[in-house]
């Protein structure tokens, strides 16, 4: 990092960047929406679309499945909508470079994504999700002994859960998102956030710059998933468990705005042919390119 563009980045905070890393965002979920942070100058040039879960790789390890429906599975719903929610946006915003965190069947590890997003040093992070209930626990009868009903524990499918859920970091694990910072808080000359491999964290104006690019991004993060959830029930007319954080490995590793996209209830039959069908993908698709094009707009208005 050239020394002289950083000290003079951290002595320009005024006294209120200063009281805004003292506030605590211990906000109980879910989250009410906060306005925007907007960056005076800013251009938005890099979105990472990551398509949750995957198949077991063909040299084998470890892999994340996901939730199952009747007839589908996450992993392949996802990669469908992140592919569509790519071209949509490579449409709708052609000077903006779209990195896909997985391009086929295969999954890749939750380390490996949040690297491919801070390596190409992301200004946004869409994760694409669906959501599944755990099997409820029943007691049944199964017969009686001396006149007394005899009873065993069943699980039982629960399909009643409908509609999206947007997830943000928790501020309960905040020590790999400042790992993640720390490795990106160089400054450039167009206010971009590019990688710098010099350690400060010893440094207390670095600490202080930490900070408010942490509190921003959160910041960032929940207006982001406001803005999603918004296109879901306003124009899609979609039910919504709203926005929460969540202890969410990848969100928690990358160092730039987060969003994490439950895009329905996979085992809930109607939601799941919902997500399967090209109606479906392409409104869900189409709501998040409306509220990116309204985040970027906020972002990218000096000023305002």
């Amino acid at each position: 990092m050239k020394n002289k563009a950083f000290k003079n980045l951290i002595y320009s905070l005024s006294i209120s960047v200063i009281s805004l890393t003292l506030f605590s965002f211990s906000n109980p979920v879910p989250i009410k929406n906060i306005p925007p942070v907007v960056d005076s100058g800013f251009k938005i040039r890099t979105i990472i679309v990551d398509a949750g879960h995957g198949d077991r790789p063909p040299q084998g390890g470890r892999y994340s499945p996901g939730a199952q429906g009747a007839y589908s599975f996450e992993r392949n719903v996802t990669l469908a909508i992140a592919k569509k929610l790519q071209d949509e946006l490579e449409k709708q915003f052609p000077d903006v470079k779209i990195v896909m965190t997985r391009n086929d069947n295969y999954d890749v590890l939750w380390g490996k994504r949040a690297e491919i997003a801070n390596s190409n040093h992301g200004d946004l992070f869409i994760s694409i999700h669906c959501n599944a209930l755990p099997d409820r626990k029943v007691r049944e009868v199964t017969g009686h002994k001396h006149h007394k009903p005899v009873y065993r524990t069943v699980s039982v499918a629960d399909r009643s859960g409908k509609g999206v859920l947007l997830l943000v970091y928790s501020t309960n694990r905040i020590g790999p998102q400042n790992e993640a910072l720390r490795e990106n808080e160089e400054v450039g000359d167009d206010n971009k956030v590019i990688t710098s491999t010099e350690n400060k964290a010893d440094d207390p104006m670095a600490a202080i710059l930490l900070n408010q690019m942490k509190n921003k991004y959160r910041k960032q993060s929940i207006h982001m998933a406001d803005l999603i959830n918004t296109e879901f029930t306003q124009t899609d007319g979609r039910p919504s468990d709203g926005v929460r954080e969540q202890v969410v490995f990848v969100l928690d590793h990358t160092a730039m705005p987060s969003v994490l996209v439950e895009t329905g209830y996979i085992n809930n039959h109607e939601e799941e042919d919902y997500l399967n069908s090209e109606k479906g993908q392409n409104e869900i698709a189409g709501s998040i390119v409306r509220a990116v094009q309204r985040y970027k707009d906020e972002v990218e208005e000096s000023g305002k």
